[in-house]
């Protein structure tokens, strides 16, 4: 029986798209296997948001290489379509697809038999108006699942390669998300994450909106949990989070990037709202969801961002009462017009501004899981266990470590929250009388 290895480099999205392509081959009878065991096809879906996950698709090829003495290596994702010629070149790689094509990878590989060189298929972006539909699911886990609803996106930001990478915003009907989350749930799934390039802008061009998509999808029986992965905060609209707020399923959590604290940054990086938005948005959300969980991305040492940049940021993230943080330093990405910006930020001034915001971040995580000590909630228990704990998560994304031996993989069980150490937080049963 023939092997297949899989890995996948950067966000949720990519983790769903990978699943289904590993579906493709669980269809044609071959056998998956963890990546960096033997296996006759390797395949890596990649990312390319920083210079970083372009290195690490280089090694993970090089790694595929030295453990299968053979293997028919595949690279797709936004590093392949990008950067295709590039990949190509990479000793050992036999087949590039892009955006266009990964979904149709078996019209492309020609028996899995090694060639001389690599070959390349890869449309312009502009031609990418397939969907592509994706869900995310972990052999032997029944806990979660990250379903694919959006691709693409219509946005210039100008430090992001994604609308290169991806192309245009396009989203799935809601009909098939509908039917996708019922298989999903018939399955044992509990919760499903929403995934997407940009999630609030679902809907948008066939007349519908990801609001509609949320009324629909709390209607699934036997789903227990919706999550919003990420939305940009011009997006994120009061009556979602009213919906969110009176809702059942509806995660108490949002992650809404802001990328700076500073309004002069903000335009350069041709972002969509300002400072005084953003915040009067997580005042709202406060005010509706008062323990929801807020996470915030941000960038650091993007070219002109001065020390008073910088330090607005700090204190812009310091007063608000947001949960974590998402820290990136930021990298020149080729074909985006910050690459040609001047007054480019040394790197060890990038390094320590990352540092300094990463360490706030961790004083705001502990800050909010302190916040919420003595609370009861629900926790999705998942099959994470350690030192005699198995872990899971509330609905407003608090890590919880419960007693193993009192828990069971992909149960909902009510907590009541004791305390918080080493980042973790930790709890008892509601009904048992001994603390975890």
């Amino acid at each position: 029986m023939r092997t297949v290895a899989l890995h996948t480099l950067g966000c949720k999205l990519n983790f769903a798209e990978t699943s289904t392509l590993g579906k493709q081959f669980l269809d044609r009878g071959f056998t998956i296997v963890e990546f960096g065991k033997r296996a006759d096809v390797c395949l890596i879906n990649t990312c390319s948001v920083t210079d970083r996950a372009d290195r690490e698709c280089r090694q993970l090829i090089r790694r595929a290489l030295r453990t299968s003495p053979n293997p028919f290596v595949i690279v797709t994702g936004c590093y392949a379509q990008l950067e295709p010629e590039e990949v190509a070149s990479i000793s050992g790689v036999d087949l590039v697809l892009g955006a266009q094509e990964k979904f149709n990878l078996f019209e492309y590989v020609d028996g899995l038999e090694k060639k001389l060189y690599p070959h390349v298929f890869v449309s312009p972006i502009d031609a990418a108006d397939n969907f592509g539909s994706a869900f995310s699911t972990s052999v032997g886990e029944r806990t979660r699942a990250f379903l694919k609803v959006q691709d693409g996106c219509d946005y210039n930001c100008s430090f992001c390669t994604i609308p290169l990478a991806r192309g245009p915003s396009r989203s799935q009907s809601i009909v098939d998300c509908v039917a996708q989350a019922r298989d999903l749930a018939s399955r044992g799934y509990k919760e499903i994450v929403l995934t997407g390039v940009n999630v609030g802008d679902y809907g948008k061009k066939s007349g519908s909106n990801l609001l509609s998509l949320l009324q629909q999808l709390t209607k699934v029986e036997g789903l227990e949990r919706i999550r919003i992965s990420s939305i940009e905060p011009n997006l994120l609209t009061q009556a979602m989070i009213e919906f969110v707020a009176n809702s059942d399923k509806m995660c108490n959590h949002f992650h809404v990037p802001l990328q700076s604290g500073h309004d002069e940054v903000l335009r350069k990086m041709r972002r969509r709202y300002t400072t005084r938005h953003y915040a009067d948005l997580v005042y709202r959300i406060r005010k509706c969801i008062p323990d929801c969980g807020i996470g915030v991305d941000v960038i650091v040492g993007f070219p002109g961002e001065t020390d008073d940049h910088f330090e607005g940021t700090y204190m812009f993230l310091n007063e608000l009462p947001v949960s974590y943080l998402h820290v990136f330093t930021y990298s020149e990405r080729p074909n985006t017009p910050a690459a040609a910006f001047d007054k480019a930020v040394e790197p060890r001034v990038r390094f320590k501004r990352s540092k300094m915001l990463r360490v706030l971040g961790q004083k705001k995580k502990r800050a909010f899981y302190d916040s919420i000590v003595g609370r009861t909630t629900s926790v999705l228990m998942e099959g994470d266990v350690d030192s005699g704990f198995r872990y899971g998560f509330t609905d407003n994304y608090v890590r919880i470590g419960l007693p193993a031996d009192r828990t069971a993989e992909n149960t909902i069980v009510p907590v009541e929250i004791t305390g918080v150490e080493n980042e973790k937080c930790f709890g008892r049963i509601l009904g048992e009388q001994v603390a975890a």
